[in-house]
Parts: C-alpha cells; sequence; structure tokens
C-alpha cells in the first residue's frame, strides 16, 4: 500500500540563510582558485580596516595646519608629503576612507532595497504596474548619473549627506532592471506556481518566494557600481557639493591639490591614487562574483 501524502506542506524555495551560507561557502572555495578576484576582496577588506582603525593608524591628526611643513614633498616624517596647509596627505588619505566607507555603504543600503523592490514588483505583477515603473526607470537612465547627481547635489545643497541623497536618486536604476528581469524569471517557476495553488497571497510570494532569489544578482551588481558610484562622489567632492573642508575627502584634496600639480605633484596625485585603487578594487570583486555566481557568464 503506497503511503499518503501531505498536501498541507509548506512549498517555498531554500531559506535565505540556507542560500547565504551555501553561496558564501561556494565563493570562497572559488575565490582561492582565482588570485585576481582574491586580490579585490583582501582590499576592500583592508580598506573596511582601515576606515574602522584610522584613528590608531593615522601618524598624525588629519587637520592640524603645521605651516611651517607646508608642501614637503614624500620623506619619513610624511611618507605621502604634506598640503598647502602642512596637513600630513597620508593620515588625511586614511581618515577618508571613513568617508568613502561610509558613502559606499550607505549608497548600497538605499539603492539596493529600492531597486530591488521595484524590479521584483514591476517583474511579478507586468501590464500597466510594469509599464509605469520601467517608464519612470527609463527616464532616470535617460540623463548621465553624474550630470544628474550634480542637479540633486546642488539643488539639495553641499555636504555629505545630500551627496549621498543625490547619488542614490540616479544609481537605483539599473538594479531596478536587473532585479526585474530576474523577477521574469523566477515567477514561472515551479514552486512559485505550488505557492499559487495553495492560496499564497501576492505580497507573500513576491516577498518570500521571488525577492530572496533576486538577492545575490542585486549584491553582484551593487558591487559592480560601486567603482561608479566612488568616482561620483569624488566628482561631487572635486566641485565642492561632497564632504566640506576640512574634512579629507579624496575628491576634494584632488580639487585642493589641483593648482600645485605642476611642482608639487603629490597633493593631487596621493588622493588620486587612492581613488584608483578603491575603484579598481570593486570592479576586480564584483567581477569575480559574477563569474562564482553566473556560470553562464564565465563560460562565455
Amino acid at each position: 500500500m503506497s503511503e499518503a501524502i501531505d498536501t498541507n506542506l509548506p512549498v517555498r524555495p531554500p531559506s535565505l540563510p540556507v542560500r547565504i551560507t551555501t553561496s558564501s561557502a561556494r565563493i570562497v572555495s572559488k575565490l582561492v582558485q582565482e588570485p585576481l578576484g582574491l586580490a579585490g576582496f583582501v582590499i576592500l577588506g583592508l580598506l573596511c580596516i582601515v576606515a574602522i582603525i584610522a584613528p590608531w593608524l593615522a601618524p598624525y591628526e588629519p587637520n592640524i595646519q603645521v605651516l611651517s611643513d607646508a608642501l614637503q614633498p614624500p620623506s619619513a616624517a610624511h611618507l605621502a608629503g604634506t598640503d598647502e596647509f602642512g596637513r600630513d596627505i597620508l593620515s588625511r588619505l586614511i581618515y577618508g576612507t571613513r568617508i568613502t566607507v561610509q558613502t559606499v555603504l550607505s549608497i548600497s543600503l538605499i539603492v539596493g532595497p529600492i531597486g530591488l523592490l521595484i524590479g521584483v514588483v514591476a517583474g511579478f505583477f507586468g501590464g500597466r504596474t510594469d509599464a509605469l515603473l520601467m517608464r519612470a526607470t527609463d527616464i532616470v537612465l535617460s540623463f548621465p548619473s553624474l550630470i544628474l547627481a550634480l542637479a540633486f547635489a546642488a539643488a539639495l545643497g553641499a555636504g555629505l549627506t545630500t551627496a549621498i541623497i543625490a547619488i542614490s536618486l540616479t544609481a537605483w536604476p539599473p538594479i531596478a532592471r536587473l532585479a526585474r528581469a530576474e523577477a521574469l524569471v523566477v515567477r514561472n517557476a515551479d514552486y512559485v506556481a505550488a505557492a499559487q495553488l495553495y492560496g499564497a497571497s501576492p505580497p507573500r510570494i513576491l516577498f518570500v518566494y521571488i525577492a530572496p532569489m533576486c538577492i545575490p544578482s542585486v549584491i553582484v551588481r551593487l558591487t559592480l557600481n560601486m567603482a561608479g558610484i566612488i568616482l561620483t562622489a569624488a566628482s561631487l567632492g572635486f566641485l565642492g557639493l561632497g564632504a566640506q573642508p576640512p574634512a579629507p575627502e579624496w575628491g576634494a584634496m584632488i580639487s585642493n591639490g589641483r593648482k600645485f600639480m605642476l611642482d608639487y605633484w603629490w597633493v593631487a596625485v596621493m588622493p588620486g591614487l587612492a581613488i584608483l585603487i578603491s575603484s579598481l578594487a570593486f570592479n576586480i570583486a564584483g567581477d569575480a562574483l559574477r563569474d562564482i555566481l553566473d556560470p553562464r557568464h564565465a563560460r562565455s
């Protein structure tokens, strides 16, 4: 005699903690075989550590002016030289890491959920909802992100908080389009159809069955976008619309040092190198994540 089948068992995809644990283990095992990707993650980890221990790591206070030491070249006393006010550039770069990490994390926490929500709602419901949300997304995408961020920052006023808001208002559309594409695929999965047959409400299907399956792709896209976000934030700082003096924001440091570029190159070059290394690390880490989580892309 065959056993009775319990038709009241809940139907759902693997839970988010299980997916995170499995994906993390796979990422770590793959990174061991990808030295370049591992290097990108190591650099990002070092940036976070530097941001945390900046007060203990910096050899000098970042805003203390010693005019007698103004525009000193790199030396044993000042490894990255000093600026026009005699401030140690290395110390300012170290403290500027805090501003960069804060900007990246804040924008990620804003853009990720907003883009994910808009994308999965558009992909799941389709029809007029999809058309309305995607047309709004296309309108934002039709403007260059830097120009749009400049417009928002100029309207909201200068400052780090307003720069974060301005960049966030321009950075969510790519996340939304990716989440929509993922939702269009996931909504046709068997477990979603089974959940609908069992009477699961649309919000439950959306947030329990579809959205969690889109998160890995969103994380990869966010990582790839961070390089552009760092450059946009530096551009706002360069134009005086980001963190205000005397905050050691890398873009503002380049702006202050550009007038000394010919004779005192280190004033502008050192923060430029910091931006270059950070952006490159995010690009490398994002490419590695994409190759690990999307084997089809790696094969292509």
